[in-house]
């Protein structure tokens, strides 16, 4: 496992790839930056902060984004140059090279997608560590429970960017705004009710929109097991060139 881990590992740290997603894990930070020196004692400033960056452009968009480049280039790459049969033709279980390389796309995105929203948080809750413990928490969830998809998405379809789009801005962006229930099947209503659920009370403003923290908890950990089953099961079925 650890030699899959780490091919894939390099694989995925292209010099380019890494400079974009760094670029997008830093949005939060840099705006959370010049709101803390802008900001007043205006009540509605944390409302803002949490809808339009924490919210807004980290959980509903970089975070997927991040999570997705990486999750369906994990095998995205060999099966588009049909280079995945030097792998499962070794005598290893297909599981062992499932697994490192769902967990490699977590190794990159995890700490940039994590590093941003703590910092992030920590500016705009003048230092708070509950409030950054709660976001660090939350995205880690996220991250993993979208990775999982993400990995499963790059076997089954050869178009899995598509398919990530589709479910991150139509399914959870458009119909969760209007259908109040689908927050229960939504990674992003997973992150935002274990934010809220971690720190209830700097985190008010999300309690008319975030799920009940139990049922986040049960549902990433659902979604998470669900789509890695999957994803190991779609490559020992696969009939690799």
């Amino acid at each position: 496992m650890i030699p899959v881990f780490w091919l894939s590992m390099r694989q995925l740290t292209g010099r380019w790839r890494v400079i974009l997603i760094t670029l997008l894990a830093a949005l939060p930070v840099g705006l959370a930056v010049i709101v803390h020196f802008a900001a007043s004692d205006d009540d509605s400033f944390d409302e803002n902060f949490i809808d339009v960056l924490l919210d807004g452009m980290l959980v509903a968009g970089i975070m997927p984004i991040v999570t997705m480049a990486l999750s369906t280039a994990s095998f995205g790459n060999e099966l588009e140059d049909r280079t995945l049969s030097f792998l499962t033709l070794r005598p290893i279980a297909r599981w062992r090279i499932a697994i490192p390389k769902l967990l490699a796309s977590i190794a990159i995105s995890g700490p940039l997608l994590i590093a941003s929203g703590v910092i992030a948080a920590l500016l705009g809750f003048d230092g708070s560590v509950k409030a950054a413990v709660a976001v660090g928490v939350a995205v880690l969830v996220g991250v993993i429970a979208y990775a999982a998809i993400f990995t499963w998405a790059g076997l089954v379809t050869s178009r899995p960017l598509v398919f990530a789009l589709i479910y991150v801005f139509l399914w959870e962006g458009v119909i969760s705004s209007f259908i109040n229930g689908v927050n229960y099947l939504s990674i992003r209503g997973y992150t935002l009710g274990i934010m809220h659920g971690i720190n209830e009370s700097e985190f008010q403003v999300l309690s008319e929109r975030a799920i009940e923290f139990p049922a986040a908890i049960v549902g990433a950990v659902a979604v998470t097991l669900v789509f890695t089953f999957l994803g190991v099961r779609r490559l020992r079925r696969m009939d690799v060139p």
